[in-house]
């Protein structure tokens, strides 16, 4: 059997196979945060197509996380209910499922519709990567979204989630405070890379507290910044050890605050060639090799015989997939018959671009697009 295709187990948690889908921003929850019947048939497509994990993002876990108004909240005890039919949809189809539990920090432009301003470490003067007003944020809130992170990573286990992932990638709040470029804090909780990294000792502590040991909690995290004068590897990889060693169950290697569109993000564009395909795979096998627990690795991977070496030389120990999967919800299940099928993800972003829109993901590709309401087009 292609080692791809061959169980494999994260902690307690039996996954059928090593594929993942990474979690994405879908646009698709009602305008209260809750479960739509759009994600209900997004993620139901997902396990039928043959996804070992999903990873549902990003669910905000405090008021002032929330980037849009059709965002999953886990930030009270209501939101139980819809995600408890979620997780048994998945589970009734052999998937896994995760629940990425998320703050967007100054990323929280929702915020300002609402008459409060975004929230992160630090105010940065004249930032070229960043337009837009928000303010620094208190001790004493840093203290409330910690909590925060627990307390929803103890409603996604009474959910049925089989596991949490924290969001400290991208262009966040974690990524934010990890970020020299991004956190010039004079406290506890900026400076030096000790300092820098409290928040996630903290977050990681509060959710261990309230979900016990045996419960997978993961972690997705940039290692680097997409441009000069930010976080580079030599930090980010001593961040990768910190939090292997710290406890999380297990490492998804990405790229840390946002640079230049595309190329200084984390969804580059026109992956049309070979060598042009898991372009976070040096970081992966570098900190596969300095590490013990599980690492999965996105990054346009598009090509199953790239991913089979990658996971027989142990540079990864899962193929974490986005795009290609919103192109094409069953591919897994295409490749398991077929290993020489093409991915039909051509990179060309119009996905991501349709989420910069306020719209629902969607692929230019597939000729079915599913609404925020369930509706088939």
């Amino acid at each position: 059997m292609n080692t791809l295709f061959a169980p494999v187990s994260i902690k307690n948690m039996a996954i059928r196979n090593r594929f993942v889908r990474s979690a994405t921003y879908d646009g698709f929850a009602d305008s209260n945060g809750r479960v739509s019947a759009g994600q209900m048939k997004l993620f139901s497509n997902l396990a039928d197509g043959g996804v070992g994990l999903i990873i549902a993002g990003i669910a905000y876990v405090h008021h002032t996380g929330q980037i849009s108004p059709f965002q999953n909240s886990i930030a009270g005890d209501e939101f139980i209910s819809g995600y408890i039919k979620l997780t048994e949809a998945v589970h009734d189809r052999g998937a896994k499922i995760a629940l990425q539990i998320f703050h967007g920090g100054r990323e929280a432009k929702y915020l300002r519709t609402k008459g409060k301003l975004p929230l992160a470490p630090s105010i940065i003067e004249n930032d070229p990567y960043y337009k837009g007003e928000y303010r620094a944020i208190t001790d004493n809130e840093i203290q409330e979204i910690i909590a925060a992170f627990g307390d929803g990573a103890r409603r996604a286990r009474e959910a049925g989630f089989d596991a949490v992932q924290v969001h400290g990638a991208h262009a966040y709040l974690l990524s934010q405070f990890l970020s020299p470029y991004t956190n010039c804090r004079q406290d506890q909780w900026g400076g030096n890379l000790e300092n820098r990294l409290r928040i996630y000792s903290e977050i990681y502590k509060d959710i261990r507290k309230k979900v016990g040991e045996d419960y997978p909690v993961f972690i997705k995290i940039g290692v680097q910044d997409g441009f000069s004068g930010g976080l580079e590897f030599d930090e980010g990889i001593q961040v990768a050890k910190f939090l292997a060693k710290l406890g999380f169950d297990s490492l998804e290697i990405s790229q840390g605050l946002r640079g230049e569109r595309y190329e200084g993000t984390e969804y580059k564009a026109h992956i049309n060639s070979l060598n042009k395909e898991a372009y976070y795979r040096n970081w992966c096998r570098e900190i596969k090799s300095q590490t013990d627990i599980p690492i999965m690795m996105v990054g346009g991977l598009r090509s199953l015989s790239l991913m089979k070496e990658i996971i027989i030389n142990k540079e990864a120990d899962f193929i974490s997939l986005c795009r290609p999967l919103i192109c094409e919800p069953g591919l897994i299940n295409d490749w398991k018959t077929n290993e020489q099928k093409k991915a039909r993800c051509i990179s060309c972003n119009k996905c991501v671009n349709e989420i910069y829109k306020g719209r629902p993901i969607s692929c230019i590709q597939t000729t079915g697009i599913i609404t925020s309401n369930g509706r088939q087009e």
